[in-house]
């Protein structure tokens, strides 16, 4: 594939901002939370698994756009893709399933918020 011209990265880069609509502190504290065992408890295990794509998003959301690499615009492309087919195609009743919406949460979309 093609490396993405300066003007494939400007609207990657918008359009990942549009879905990602938590910040990367959020993302990070919602992993942690995710992961933890069933009560909430956060238990700090070097073993915990912690979804790839979701600490993949944080670290681009701590970067300037000028200090993406190939590999951060493929994530960001991966998570555009991953958030518009599971948005435009939710389960019935979205708002009531939580997997769902845990689902995009762990790649830094919170359907609920505004």
């Amino acid at each position: 594939m093609a490396e993405p011209t300066p003007a494939d990265v400007e609207r990657l880069w918008e359009q990942f901002h549009q879905v990602v609509n938590m910040t990367s502190d959020e993302i990070r504290v919602w992993l942690l939370t995710d992961a933890s065992n069933e009560d909430g408890a956060f238990s700090p295990d070097p073993d915990m698994h912690l979804p790839e794509l979701g600490t993949q998003v944080v670290e681009v959301l701590r970067k300037r756009k000028m200090d993406l690499t190939p590999h951060d615009t493929d994530v960001m492309r991966q998570v555009v893709d991953y958030v518009e087919d599971r948005t435009e195609n939710p389960p019935p009743s979205a708002e009531r399933n939580e997997e769902w919406r845990r689902s995009l949460m762990s790649v830094g979309h919170d359907p609920l918020k505004p």
